[in-house]
């Protein structure tokens, strides 16, 4: 059984950083390819990034290209996202997924069962 817990969430001024931490037990890590989402309220929920089994790929949507950053620390059975250059925008719930295919969060499809409980995220100017 799977599970996932996000954490690192908080409030930030825009232009700043964090960092968000997804630790996932159950199965070996390293049999999930890894995404993020967010939600922000009344808002249908948003693909941010994904990242391959063994972290040698990664693919980020165009509104945080070149701001955010997903790795993964497959020994600690952790994924990570790095925010940086904030905006207000960026406001939401954040939530970790896991999934069998990497490719499939390139291609579009929004997330596997695999879920945690969300971080928010809130972006002040």
């Amino acid at each position: 059984q799977v599970q996932l817990v996000e954490s690192g969430g908080g409030l930030v001024q825009a232009g700043g950083s964090l960092r968000l931490s997804c630790v996932v037990s159950g199965r070996t890590f390293g049999s999930y390819a890894m995404a993020w989402f967010r939600q922000a309220p009344t808002k249908e929920r948003e693909f941010v990034a994904a990242i391959s089994k063994s972290g040698g790929r990664t693919y980020f949507a165009d509104s945080v290209k070149g701001r955010f950053t997903i790795s993964r620390d497959n020994a600690k059975n952790t994924v990570y996202l790095q925010m940086n250059s904030l905006k207000p925008e960026d406001t939401a719930v954040y939530y970790c997924n896991a999934g069998p295919s990497y490719s499939d969060y390139v291609t579009g499809r929004n997330g596997y069962d695999y879920w945690g409980q969300g971080t928010q995220v809130t972006v002040s100017s």
